[in-house]
């Protein structure tokens, strides 16, 4: 066993969801932080504590605040990721593991706002997190870089779902990378493992804010590159052939909605094109003539953006 040091509950965090008697884990030194969303909008039941990490954060929409669940102590190993048999050690390789509530499915946001939920007033979409839940994340992240030494670095791809999961995005670790790596990284990025989650999040500002809480030098950000101008709606109607077609489609891969093509994105506007368009118009919460998946300025800056 190895032994546990440092500060094993985080501050303010609440016990009322321990699992750690039932389930008493491995004792383990963390190096590695591994970030989750439950894909719901309450504290999950985790199957009892089954299936639970060591924290869950719950969104207060009202004190705009993150209410921190702590199932597990923190150099104890938890039990939120798949762990083959003959593969590589996963919940036992020094990790620990934090459920954000709320989602990372674009799809989802959409079903949610079509039954009447309002986004940052009833449920977060962590690739669109509000200021005031990356700055408690981010808090998160520097206290355990602070009190365990979890490195603030980690993986530079954090594809948007759905293209994150299984590996599409090419963003899992291989085993051997996975055995040396230390520091922050989604579920996306864990071999043996299939789900998608935390999807685009900003992490490189979480990276941010958590530097700057602990004084450290924050890197200077790379420049945002500019938003191309939009064209023109005559560019995108059956049958039109031109490079702001290619690049639309290359774009909206990028953005998570691989999964309209086939083959992959071209230069030929086709019915894959205005599907893909349609579900990220309406991923913004539009409907009806707003989302009807041709591209206008609105839709094009929000795609490039």
């Amino acid at each position: 066993m190895t032994a546990r040091t440092g500060p094993q509950y985080y501050p303010g965090a609440i016990q009322s969801h321990w699992y750690e008697d039932d389930y008493p884990g491995d004792a383990q030194e963390v190096n590695v932080l591994v970030l989750h969303t439950t894909e719901g909008r309450a504290l999950p039941t985790y199957g009892g504590g089954s299936s639970a990490p060591n924290l869950t954060a719950l969104p207060d929409f009202k004190a705009k605040r993150l209410i921190w669940h702590q199932h597990f102590r923190f150099d104890t190993s938890s039990r939120a990721l798949k762990n083959l048999s003959g593969g590589v050690e996963t919940n036992t390789l020094n990790v620990g593991q934090a459920e954000l509530v709320g989602t990372c499915d674009p799809d989802t946001r959409v079903r949610w706002v079509k039954a009447g939920r309002v986004q940052d007033v009833d449920f977060i979409y962590w690739p669109q997190a509000p200021a005031w839940a990356l700055r408690d994340l981010a808090k998160f992240l520097a206290w355990a870089h602070d009190q365990h030494g979890v490195p603030l670095s980690g993986p530079a791809s954090w594809p948007a779902y759905p293209t994150s999961y299984a590996n599409g995005g090419g963003q899992r670790m291989t085993g051997a990378r996975w055995s040396d790596f230390k520091g922050v990284c989604g579920h996306m990025h864990v071999p043996e493992n299939d789900h998608g989650d935390p999807g685009a999040i900003d992490f490189p500002e979480l990276l941010t804010l958590a530097q700057a809480m602990l004084g450290l030098p924050v890197p200077e950000k790379p420049t945002t590159p500019p938003v191309p101008a939009f064209p023109g709606r005559r560019y995108f109607a059956l049958g039109q052939s031109n490079t702001h077609v290619t690049r639309l489609g290359r774009q909206l891969v990028a953005r998570g909605y691989r999964r309209f093509y086939t083959v992959g994105p071209g230069p030929t506007w086709t019915e894959a094109d205005r599907r893909a368009v349609e579900a990220f118009q309406r991923a913004q919460g539009w409907s009806g003539a707003d989302a009807d998946g041709y591209p206008g300025p609105e839709t094009w800056r929000r795609l490039f953006s």
